[in-house]
């Protein structure tokens, strides 16, 4: 469900009025029920793997910087919905609020400023990442999608980029072609380039490729990705 239109603004949010787009012209494929199938067959898998090394950085975190032990940040999803993204938390403690104007390079200074010493641990080895795997089952996440973002940079950037609203098309993911291919030097538009190159072409194959691409440069600390950040 999109976002509600305010009364005062006619035109509502530019996430809402995207969405009816997203909805419109993103009608889902028959590959989608593959995908979402394989999205909660790998998450429930991932989960009990990792479930006593999430106990783990969930007591450390306790235990070193105290509450809260996860970060809950609003995300735009498909068509349109906004959803709670989990990660654990990495910075010091109502960081968020600090670093919450900012988006790109700034953020990501500001955040090495900010980020506790676990955190730079956690992060490094993107094990923050893994409570987004209940995002997954949820259903408001996909192993495999455009990175979420906040609302209030979707809407600037479908200022900027007019396609960029075609990124709602599909559920955002954890991994995906932009964070295996691109540099933080590259533009938005050129990172929307490859999420539409995926929402087109997207596959079981081409999914199974991704997620195994990822799992190797997880594997290979001289290549892992470098942009499941600005988000």
């Amino acid at each position: 469900m999109a976002p509600a239109v305010a009364p005062s603004d006619p035109e509502g949010p530019l996430s809402a009025r995207y969405a009816a787009l997203a909805r419109e012209f993103g009608q889902p494929r028959p590959v989608d029920l593959a995908l979402r199938a394989l999205d909660v067959a790998i998450a429930a898998v991932a989960l009990a793997i990792l479930a006593v090394p999430m106990a783990a950085v969930a007591v450390a975190i306790r235990l070193t910087s105290g509450r809260p032990i996860l970060y809950r940040g609003r995300r735009v999803g498909r068509a349109g919905e906004i959803f709670t993204m989990y990660k654990f938390r990495t910075l010091t403690p109502d960081a968020e609020v600090r670093l919450g104007p900012y988006l790109g390079p700034t953020l990501t200074s500001l955040t090495a400023m900010e980020s506790t010493r676990l955190g730079r641990v956690l992060r490094a080895t993107h094990l923050d990442e893994a409570p987004q795997l209940w995002n997954v089952l949820a259903g408001s996440m996909s192993i495999v999608g455009p990175r979420p973002i906040r609302p209030t940079f979707f809407e600037e950037l479908c200022l900027e980029i007019p396609q960029y609203w075609q990124r709602l098309v599909v559920r955002p993911g954890i991994t995906g072609f932009a964070q295996l291919r691109i540099t933080r030097e590259m533009t938005w538009a050129e990172k929307l380039a490859h999420d539409l190159e995926y929402i087109a072409d997207r596959s079981v194959r081409l999914y199974l490729r991704i997620v195994a691409a990822t799992l190797v440069r997880l594997a290979t600390p001289s290549g892992r990705p470098v942009l499941a950040r600005p988000d």
